[in-house]
C-alpha cells in the first residue's frame, strides 16, 4: 500500500502507456510526473512502444526524473492498443490497480489526489473506475468535423483513455480482446463482458484532458474501417449491445441505404434501364447532399472544411457499406463472447498470457 498526505491507506497502483512514439507522450509524462508530484505516485509506469525498431529494440523515450526510476519500456507486437494493454498489464508488477492511459492525453494537476480518492472510495466488485475526460474545442470558431467527433470522448461511456482497472477484474476477463486491432470498441468489449461477469464500473473524479490531435483531410473516411469492429462487437454481445453499451448508433443504415442506391444507379445504367437509374441517382444524390449539409452546418464552413466535408461525404458511405461486409466476412464464425469471471470467483490465481493463436487468453488455476 502506498501512503500519501492526507490518505492514510491508499491502493497502490501502476501506470499502462501505450505508445506509437507521438510527440504527445513526452507531454502525458511530464503531465503524470507534474500531477502526482503530491500524491500517491506510480510504483511502475510502463510505456508500450507498439512501434520498435526492426531489431526489436524500443526508441529512446524521454522520461522525467523523477518517473525514471520506477519506468521501463518495452517493444510492443505492432498489433494495436488492445494487444500493447495486454502486454503493458503483464509488466505492470503486483499492484492491485492498474491504469490506463493513452499517449496523447494529459492527466489534470490533481489527478494523483482524485486517483487516490476514485482507488479508495471503490467497492470490492468495482471492476473499473472512469475518469472525466475534457476535449479543448476553439472558443473564436465552431469545431470542425473532427474537432466534434473527437468531443464525442467527453461523453463516452466507458473510454481507456484514462482507465483504472483492479488487477484481478482483468485477469478474471483476460484482459483486452486483441482482435480489435483499433483505438475502437476494445474498451466497450471489456466493460461488458465484466458486467456479464457481476461487475460494477465506476465514474471517478478526476480529471483528464484529451486534446483534438491533428488529423489529415481524410480521416472520417479512414476510421470507418471501425464498421468491420461493430460487426465483431454484435457477434460477441448479441444485436442489443448498443443500448448496454451506451454506444450511439450512427449513421450506418443511411450509409447502407445511399450506398445501395449509387450500386443500382450504376447497374441500372449499364443495363439500359435509363428510368429506373435516373430515380436512383436521385436517391443517391439526395442522400450525400443531406449528409454533407449536416455535417457542414454546425462546422466553420470555411472553404477547406465545406471541401473536405462535400468529398468525404461522397466517400463515406461506400466506404462504411465495404468495411461492414469485410466485417461479416471476418467474424462469421466468431462465437457469442464469454462474461468475466465474477468478483468472488476473481479470488482464483489466474495467469495472463497470450495463447498459441497471439490472443490473450486467462488460465485458471496455473
Amino acid at each position: 500500500m502506498s501512503a500519501a498526505t492526507g490518505y492514510a491507506s491508499v491502493p497502490s497502483y501502476a501506470v499502462v502507456v501505450p505508445t506509437v512514439g507521438r510527440p504527445s507522450l513526452g507531454v502525458c509524462l511530464e503531465a503524470l510526473d507534474a500531477a502526482t508530484a503530491d500524491g500517491p505516485r506510480p510504483d511502475r509506469v510502463v510505456i508500450v512502444h507498439d512501434r520498435p525498431d526492426p531489431d526489436g529494440s524500443v526508441p529512446p523515450v524521454e522520461v522525467p526524473e523523477r518517473l525514471r526510476e520506477v519506468t521501463v519500456v518495452v517493444p510492443g507486437a505492432g498489433r494495436g492498443p488492445a494487444a500493447a494493454r495486454n502486454a503493458g498489464m503483464r509488466e505492470a508488477g503486483p499492484a492491485p490497480w492498474i491504469v490506463f492511459l493513452d499517449d496523447d492525453v494529459v492527466p489534470g494537476p490533481a489527478w494523483g489526489r482524485e486517483l487516490a480518492r476514485d482507488l479508495a472510495s471503490a467497492s470490492r466488485d468495482t471492476a473499473a473506475v472512469t475518469a472525466r475526460i475534457d476535449v479543448p474545442l476553439p472558443v473564436r470558431r465552431r469545431p470542425t468535423d473532427w474537432e466534434r467527433n473527437t468531443a464525442g470522448l467527453a461523453t463516452a461511456r466507458w473510454i481507456t483513455a484514462d482507465m483504472a482497472f483492479r488487477r484481478t477484474a482483468l485477469e478474471a476477463s483476460g484482459g483486452f480482446d486483441e482482435r480489435f486491432r483499433r483505438a475502437f470498441r476494445e474498451d466497450a468489449d471489456l466493460a461488458l463482458r465484466l458486467l456479464d461477469g457481476g461487475w460494477t464500473l465506476a465514474s471517478g473524479t478526476r480529471r483528464t484532458t484529451h486534446p483534438v490531435r491533428p488529423a489529415g483531410r481524410w480521416i472520417s473516411v479512414r476510421v470507418q474501417e471501425g464498421n468491420a469492429d461493430d460487426v465483431l462487437m454484435t457477434r460477441l454481445h448479441g444485436r442489443d449491445w448498443w443500448h448496454r453499451a451506451g454506444a450511439p448508433r450512427g449513421r450506418l443504415p443511411r450509409h447502407l441505404a445511399v450506398s445501395t442506391a449509387a450500386g443500382l444507379t450504376v447497374g441500372c445504367a449499364l443495363s439500359g434501364r435509363h428510368r429506373a437509374a435516373a430515380v436512383c441517382g436521385a436517391a443517391w444524390l439526395a442522400g450525400t447532399t443531406e449528409f454533407a449539409a449536416a455535417r457542414i452546418a454546425p462546422g466553420p464552413r470555411t472553404r477547406s472544411e465545406v471541401l473536405t466535408m462535400a468529398v468525404t461525404s461522397l466517400l463515406i458511405p461506400p466506404a462504411a457499406a465495404w468495411h461492414w461486409l469485410r466485417g461479416h466476412v471476418a467474424h462469421r464464425a466468431v462465437p457469442r463472447g464469454t462474461p468475466a469471471r465474477g468478483p468472488a470467483a476473481a479470488a482464483v490465481p489466474v495467469a495472463v498470457g497470450p495463447g498459441s493463436d497471439g490472443a490473450t487468453r486467462a488460465q485458471v488455476g496455473s
